[in-house]
């Protein structure tokens, strides 16, 4: 075969990127652009397009196309996401507050139906009249639905018959809960169904751009899309199952930093626009989360790289607490668009706006501060409430500075429910900004960076003077304060590793006497034992600093910029299938899991069946996933112990992966 190309895309709150890959080479090309909110296909296309010129090859030269994303991951920390409706089979309200469900639910709409099953798949039978009620009323306010019924593991039969219904009334996406994962815990498993419909729209976007621009560009080939756990999957099931993609930027920029680095054992760090995500390579693998991948606070069912994301990048939000006689600098969660960002998109409408707030004697509540729209479609901006649309039709396609926009306190409540919807962001003063000013970012406009900074620094502290004397201070205060946060961030996820979570270092006097190398009696020293590998566009400038603090050996790779986009197409698809069997009565076996339930009256027969269903699930589910002539192993658990010389069987788990690399398209 030829040593096809292979074409790597990662998607990010800030820059998507792209690389073209040879399995014998390694990087051929590598390119960036801005990722386009309002339409995905133009970040995209830029960056494919560059990258496609600077290797100076024809499309026909690409056999793969696999992408990467930190989209949903950015979503879930920030608390944006459409608005779904949850429909729970066989639950009492009182399941939602258990696992975090109805923190998570918020305002959005529950549905409880009778039904559901038990744990060896008999039905209670199911009761849809309260949904036939409420479903053309509801289908006009939600953008998706999500299903979950009691044991639906076991027999999903009642949430493919209310996901049907659903799809037949509304003809919105419906997401059933059995579909995402085959564990136990209703809850939880509602949870991450909820979390998945609210993601549908975005993915599909994002999913449809891409294809949109390679079927314009004659690029007809399979492709692919990062899961969670580093492996792949075509991009057809991302759409159905859009939450294992949370954490894709992350597990591919893992998978990426192994290949770029050849390093076993590492700390791998890799910073965003939006979030930072620490991750421990041990044997050369990446570690999984066994309990389930934890993003934006909430523990889902997905597996996942043991990954912690951190609210924190260069696009954080600049927060100055001025309550205290000396004031302190803080970074995220939230993303703003930095001015020089906003100022180099939108040239007239940023700077005069912040000469004019320079040339007032006071600083003002809103100064430096600018909102705008994200450009997603209309559709996504359904059921708003009227004083949120009134505020939201304000706001247009050209940065508004907020003192201009809000004369209320209840107007800024508003925008910060309008930002969390993904509606509109708020640019502002970023770490990115503070970089421009230092000298070490230089992509955007640095006049407008200044000039944000310069305002920062006129807020005064508790004793009346300013937060830092000029530009240059207040920047590196921000970036000190970025390092030290970054630092936290690793320290963290590393102590977590340890087994020694109790030891927070953001409030541990000996963790900062040590990292600050404070002089005393007594030294405090910390250090890692790995090398610190530093990922993301901004990593050459950050991590020798974090590095440094940490006492640890930086590993900047010379493609840590793209690290996530190289991950892409150096995964492989695999697909798990676990299947059960239980025993509810004497010479009664049941099969559960990769289908209905079955019952057979022999224990050697129900385990065949369970065995074959499982590896030939697993390997269709691969299939179905892209890969190429996968392979399939299985393990199993028996839990039969020996009862008054009686074997009781409780519960057998078969559990078959099937893996391979993904299909390549053959030229003609």
């Amino acid at each position: 075969m030829a040593d096809h190309l292979l074409l790597g895309i990662d998607t990010g709150g800030t820059y998507t990127d792209a690389v073209l890959y040879s399995e014998t080479v390694g990087v051929v090309a590598r390119a960036k652009a801005l990722t386009t909110r309002h339409d995905l296909a133009v970040g995209i296309s830029g960056a494919v397009e560059a990258v496609l010129s600077q290797a100076a090859v024809p499309v026909s030269a690409i056999g793969l196309v696999s992408l990467s994303t930190t989209l949903a991951t950015n979503a879930l920390v920030e608390g944006q996401g459409g608005r779904a409706g949850l429909v729970m089979i066989g639950f009492a309200p009182d399941d939602l507050r258990r696992d975090g469900l109805g923190e998570a639910l918020g305002n959005d709409p529950v549905l409880f139906l009778p039904g559901g099953h038990d744990v060896h798949g008999t039905e209670t039978p199911l009761d849809m009249t309260a949904l036939e009620e409420a479903l053309p009323a509801l289908s006009q306010t939600v953008s998706s639905f999500a299903v979950a019924g009691y044991f639906a593991v076991r027999n999903p039969a009642h949430e493919e018959a209310v996901r049907d219904r659903i799809r037949a009334v509304s003809g919105l996406p419906v997401t059933c809960s059995h579909e995402l994962s085959s564990r136990l815990g209703g809850p939880r498993r509602a949870l991450t169904t909820l979390l998945n419909a609210r993601l549908v729209s975005m993915i599909d976007r994002l999913i449809g751009a891409c294809e949109d621009f390679l079927d314009r560009r004659g690029i007809h080939v399979p492709m692919m899309v990062v899961r969670g756990d580093g492996a792949l999957i075509s991009a057809a099931e991302a759409r159905r199952r859009p939450i294992e993609t949370i954490l894709s930027g992350p597990a591919a920029s893992l998978v990426g930093a192994r290949h770029l680095t050849g390093l076993d054992a590492a700390v791998v760090s890799d910073i965003g626009g939006t979030t930072t995500d620490v991750a421990v390579l041990d044997g050369g693998r990446p570690k999984l989360d066994a309990d389930g991948a934890v993003v934006g606070g909430y523990r889902t069912m997905v597996e996942a790289v043991a990954m912690r994301t951190f609210g924190l990048g260069g696009d954080s939000e600049v927060r100055i607490d001025d309550r205290g006689l000396a004031a302190r600098v803080d970074l995220g969660p939230r993303r703003f668009m930095p001015l020089s960002l906003a100022s180099a998109l939108h040239p007239e409408a940023i700077v005069p706006v912040l000469e004019r707030q320079l040339r007032a004697p006071h600083l003002g509540r809103y100064d430096g501060r600018f909102a705008v729209r994200t450009g997603v479609p209309e559709r996504l901006a359904s059921g708003l409430q009227p004083h949120e649309q009134a505020l939201y039709e304000k706001i247009g396609a050209v940065p508004l500075p907020l003192d201009r926009l809000l004369v209320s306190t209840l107007q800024r409540v508003t925008l910060d429910r309008l930002v969390a919807r993904g509606l509109v962001h708020i640019c502002a003063v970023t770490p990115s900004d503070a970089m421009h000013v230092l000298g070490g970012q230089g992509q955007w406009d640095a006049v407008a960076a200044r000039l944000g900074i310069e305002i920062a620094a006129r807020s005064k502290d508790g004793s009346g003077h300013p937060v830092a004397d000029g530009p240059e201070a207040m920047a590196r205060l921000i970036v000190d304060r970025l390092t030290r946060q970054s630092s936290d961030a690793v320290l963290s996820a590393c102590l977590a590793d340890d087994g020694v979570a109790a030891i927070d270092p953001t409030n541990s006097v000996s963790v900062d006497h040590a990292l600050h190398r404070v002089e005393g009696i007594v030294r405090f020293s910390i250090a890692l034992d790995r090398p610190l590998v530093g990922l993301g566009a901004s990593a050459p400038v950050y991590y020798p600093a974090i590095a440094a603090m940490l006492g640890a050996e930086p590993a900047i790779p010379a493609d840590a910029g793209v690290a996530n986009a190289v991950g892409a197409v150096v995964g492989q698809v695999r697909s798990v299938v676990t299947t059960f069997v239980t025993m509810p009565e004497e010479d009664v076996f049941v099969v559960a899991g990769g289908g209905e339930s079955v019952r057979f009256p022999e224990e050697a027969e129900a385990f065949s069946v369970a065995r074959e269903r499982a590896m030939a699930t697993a390997l269709a589910s691969a299939r179905a996933s892209g890969a190429d002539e996968p392979v399939v192993t299985l393990s199993e658990e028996i839990d039969a112990p020996e009862i008054k010389g009686h074997r009781k069987l409780i519960e057998a788990r078969f559990r078959a992966t099937a893996s391979g690399r993904p299909r390549i398209a053959e030229e003609a």
